[in-house]
């Protein structure tokens, strides 16, 4: 491949994949670990869950900088070291012989994951030109790719190799593209789609609202995104298949129900170019609550539709929010709303971990977990009813007609 516009897009792609794949390992390990491990980590599947707590709170913190980083490192510097970090921490998540060692392991693994959404999501918004909803449709596709990935590759790899090796395989994959990506030149990636239009000049009324939709399901969808991707495989265990040596089909059974966000993501990311993000979002929220409920009490095989249909909730709003950012911010604060966007997002994310290890050791299943899940659920879908519905979404030259600015506003300082 010898245009480094799209190298650059398929390393951003990579590395969205290795990202939520990393975040995902113990989930799925744990079910190894306690059949495999229990002198080192115990038998109880919530506090081994809980040590992945400070993983998504530097995950969550540790974007907030990114933005003023980027500003002075570079955005290549970044991503060399989220490859090589990821890589190294999942290698001594791998040896860790105490609980102690596996949790520092996981909180270094989670501050270097901290990398990729800020940086890679705006280097991927700025390549894509006009053709933002596609893209992010996509590289949604590769970051839910690594969500279905994690529990089966993790199963197969903690059956039949051991737990151990549910990290040292990734973290040797991830070591390989960071040396191959300190190949690659610096880039800018504005450049890869050629001469940009000007970004419109967008009335602050508008502007001020989205952001706030924007920033408040940022920590409800983070937290609803992780929890429902953490609890699966222990779903489909409780649920489908409760047998210890079926450890291998809970991870494809729940790699089957995430399969569908990834299809979601794409078919969201073709109709985010012609259609306006409310008329998307709102029936995707619209489905959420109901399915969450439903799930809390079913069991046997409707739990995997069920499980699909939310999963295809839950990432298609994920194409949806990084889009919002592309539509109604310039381009020249994208990196900052994104770093505090995502942070939001993190914190929320980090609640998901010992949320469930609570529920889980107080009531002994998932049934509370996914019902808190569901009431978070309303708050997304009252995000959806207030969001902005513009037309202008779609054709920028009508914003110009739109209601003025206050004189002396610049569309940028939104």
């Amino acid at each position: 491949m010898h245009d480094p516009g799209k190298r650059q897009i398929v390393f951003i792609n990579a590395a969205h994949t290795l990202n939520h794949y990393g975040l995902l390992i113990l989930a799925t390990a744990v079910l190894g670990m306690v059949q495999q491990a229990p002198e080192a980590f115990g038998r109880d599947y919530g506090p081994i869950l809980a040590l992945g707590t400070a993983m998504f709170v530097l995950y969550g913190l540790g974007a907030l900088p990114m933005g003023w980083l980027a500003e002075r490192v570079g955005r290549k510097a970044l991503m060399c070291a989220f490859f090589l970090g990821v890589g190294v921490s999942m290698l001594v998540a791998g040896f860790a012989t105490s609980p102690l060692a596996l949790g520092v392991a996981l909180a270094f693994m989670g501050a270097f994951s901290a990398i990729y959404h800020p940086i890679g999501t705006a280097m991927l918004v700025e390549a894509a030109g006009t053709r933002v909803g596609r893209a992010v449709g996509i590289n949604g596709v590769f970051g839910n790719l690594g969500v279905a990935l994690a529990p089966v590759v993790t199963a197969l790899l903690a059956a039949r190799l051991g737990w151990h090796f549910a990290f040292l395989v990734p973290g040797a994959i991830a070591l390989g593209l960071g040396l191959l990506y300190l190949r690659e030149p610096a880039f800018d990636t504005a450049k890869a789609a050629g001469p940009q239009k000007p970004f419109p000049v967008i009335p602050p009324a508008v502007v001020r609202r989205a952001v706030a939709v924007l920033l408040t399901i940022a920590a409800v969808s983070g937290l609803i995104f992780n929890a429902f991707t953490l609890l699966l495989p222990k779903l489909m265990e409780e649920r489908l298949a409760s047998s210890p040596d079926l450890l291998p089909v809970v991870g494809l059974l729940a790699f089957l129900a995430t399969l569908c966000g990834g299809l979601t993501q794409f078919t969201v990311g073709n109709l985010i170019d012609r259609r306006t993000l409310k008329s998307i979002f709102l029936p995707l929220a619209l489905v959420l609550v109901p399915a969450m409920v439903l799930l809390a009490y079913a069991d046997g095989w409707v739990v995997l539709p069920l499980a699909a249909l939310i999963a295809a909730s839950v990432f298609g709003q994920v194409t949806v929010n990084e889009t919002m950012t592309a539509r109604y911010v310039a381009p020249a604060l994208r990196t900052k709303l994104y770093s505090i966007r995502f942070t939001i997002g993190f914190l929320g994310a980090a609640t998901a971990s010992p949320l469930i290890g609570f529920l889980h050791e107080a009531t002994g299943s998932l049934a509370a977990p996914l019902l808190v899940l569901a009431g978070f659920g309303v708050l997304t879908f009252c995000c959806a009813l207030v969001f902005p519905n513009r037309q202008e979404e779609l054709q920028p030259e009508l914003w110009a007609k739109a209601a003025p600015l206050p004189a002396g506003v610049p569309a940028a300082a939104e």
